[in-house]
């Protein structure tokens, strides 16, 4: 998802009717309360000297308003759940009670009756269900707030055409796009609200981030780009054992209506489903790893939304060392990283493998998260404690820690980073969110799981590659200098040339003289950049390729001597 791609984003309310009013009204009563309870306590009382009240009940309204959020939202479900969830990533934002009573919530609607997923198929479709389906189970496989699927079978001519039986129909829950469109309304005049509490302004962008809510939102309830992006996400792991992608059904898909093949298997998480199979858990914590891993820092278009519910293991009998494949589903929040920001990744990553706080923050820096005005150093100080402390740690040996230190650190680092002037780069909450999920899911999977284990490896990986990049651009430099200087005494001396010739008019004799200090000035400066640059290139490869490094590292004595003899002979 790109910027140029976005939907216009223009407020507005939709057309009124009496549901979408009582709607769209609840919504701006819950958040116009809570924003003046918040500007009483965190603004009014301070200014009264009575700051400490507000401090000493601070803990305990943040943990109120998220229950009663979380209420709200099951309640309204639609974006509303959507939007908890998306508060509960805003670790950089939002305090520990808000996003740790609001990580677990998750699509908890009641199913709609199939009559009405019926009607709204066969208006899509144009088509009685029994004539696109050879059946159909009423009982639908998941109700989210969104949609809702059902298994099905095709028939036989449509499973003669695609070579597949059993699918999985995806229908959206009915009148689904009114409440979108209110529920953004709301939002839209919430974000404009915050946009004036300077309390949150000079945190975050309020009416920003709803835009870029939205535009997932949006692009979530079109099932047309949904299947869109399983196709290109099949096609990123085209060949690639590790990864399994249901195919679509096009012939009985639309924008409301999406019917995939039927890769239902063993849900990822399901420990004793695993090893009834045949399958260790703890095999598949570091390929699920591996593979987010390649999505985020390789190929850069990544799963947003990579719950256990959306993983499954599918046994493969006799196809190798590892006979199983993890089969991703549901691709309606996808992301895309700019080349730029899996660059500052990449050195994200490689800080991190190795425990470096102050290249952590430099990292996080050049991904643009940081404004460039940023005070880092207390930042780099708790990183550096955090790695120090609980660096190379995995999920079981972090149990053991005594839970007063987490919450003395969580206290201490949570107030470092909400004091910080933070930016969210496009997509960038997208990315927080998958490898939250990520990590949450390996350590299910084994709580004796190292995510360090999977980061050294692959972080390895990409500490060489960046060396390669790096010796291949001080070569192609290097090349492109020398071909400069090889074609330099050619230009100056057809200058010449054209000076003896009396094409060019002069104003001094002593322009061949100059020119001829030009020339060797010129040489030296080119044998200088030379030598620089082979010099730092046998440094950087020396580390993992003595012998290359070595030869790199001698060879810079040639242009070395040739700027010292050339700047002694022309002294």
């Amino acid at each position: 998802m790109t910027s140029d791609q976005a939907p216009a984003a223009v407020p507005h309310r939709p057309a009124a009717t009496p549901a979408t009013r009582a709607r769209y009204r609840r919504i701006l009563r819950f958040a116009g309360w809570n924003l003046a309870v918040t500007w009483w306590y965190e603004l009014f009382l301070p200014r009264i000297g009575l700051a400490r009240v507000a401090a000493r009940t601070r803990s305990k309204r943040m943990r109120r308003f998220a229950q009663r959020f979380h209420g709200l939202a099951v309640e309204l479900g639609g974006l509303m759940i959507k939007v908890g969830q998306f508060m509960s990533s805003r670790l950089d934002v939002l305090p520990p009670e808000i996003t740790s009573e609001l990580e677990g919530l998750q699509d908890e609607v009641p199913a709609v009756p199939f009559p009405a997923i019926r009607a709204l198929a066969e208006a899509e479709l144009g088509v009685a269900l029994e004539r696109a389906f050879a059946s159909v189970d009423e009982t639908p496989v998941a109700a989210a707030s969104l949609g809702q699927a059902h298994r099905a079978r095709l028939r036989p001519e449509t499973a003669a055409e695609t070579g597949l039986e059993a699918v999985v129909i995806k229908v959206q829950r009915p009148g689904i796009d009114a409440i979108v469109d209110v529920d953004l309304a709301a939002l839209r005049r919430v974000g404009r609200w915050l946009s004036h509490v300077r309390l949150v302004s000079d945190r975050v962008d309020a009416p920003a981030l709803v835009e870029e809510f939205a535009t997932t939102s949006l692009e979530e309830i079109d099932y047309l780009h949904e299947a869109g992006n399983s196709e290109k996400f099949a096609a990123e792991f085209d060949g690639d054992d590790r990864v399994a992608v249901p195919e679509v059904v096009w012939e009985r898909t639309t924008r409301r209506v999406l019917t995939l093949e039927d890769v239902t298997a063993i849900k990822i998480t399901d420990a004793d489903a695993l090893r009834a199979a045949g399958i260790d858990p703890a095999d598949v914590a570091p390929v699920f790893a591996e593979v987010m891993f390649d999505q985020l820092f390789s190929s850069g278009f990544f799963h947003a939304d990579p719950h256990p519910g959306n993983i499954f293991v599918t046994p493969r009998p006799g196809t190798g060392d590892r006979p199983w494949t993890l089969t991703f589903v549901d691709f309606g929040m996808m992301g895309e990283v700019p080349p730029g920001t899996r660059s500052g990744l990449r050195k994200l990553l490689i800080a991190a493998a190795s425990r470096d706080g102050k290249g952590l923050v430099d990292a996080i820096r050049d991904v643009g998260v940081l404004l460039p005005t940023a005070d880092t150093r207390e930042l780099e100080r708790a990183m550096t404690h955090l790695f120090g402390r609980f660096g190379g740690m995995g999920f079981a040996e972090l149990r053991e820690v005594d839970p007063r230190e987490f919450r003395e650190f969580a206290v201490e680092f949570g107030d470092v980073v909400r004091s910080l002037p933070f930016q969210l780069p496009e997509n960038f909450l997208l990315i927080i969110r998958a490898m939250s999920l990520t990590s949450g899911v390996c350590s299910a999977l084994d709580p004796a799981f190292n995510l360090w284990d999977s980061v050294e490896p692959y972080a390895g990986q990409l500490l060489r590659d960046e060396r390669g990049n790096v010796v291949q651009d001080v070569a192609k430099q290097a090349l492109e200098v020398a071909g400069i200087a090889l074609r330099l005494p050619k230009r100056l001396d057809a200058l010449v040339t054209r000076v003896e010739e009396g094409d060019v008019a002069v104003s001094t004799p002593r322009l061949e003289q100059r020119v001829a200090r030009l020339d060797r000035a010129v040489r030296r400066l080119v044998a200088a950049v030379v030598f620089g640059g082979v010099l730092i290139a046998g440094a950087i490869v020396h580390a993992t390729d003595e012998v290359l490094g070595t030869v790199l590292l001698i060879a810079s004595v040639v242009p070395l001597g040739f700027t010292v003899f050339t700047g002694r002979r022309g002294a």
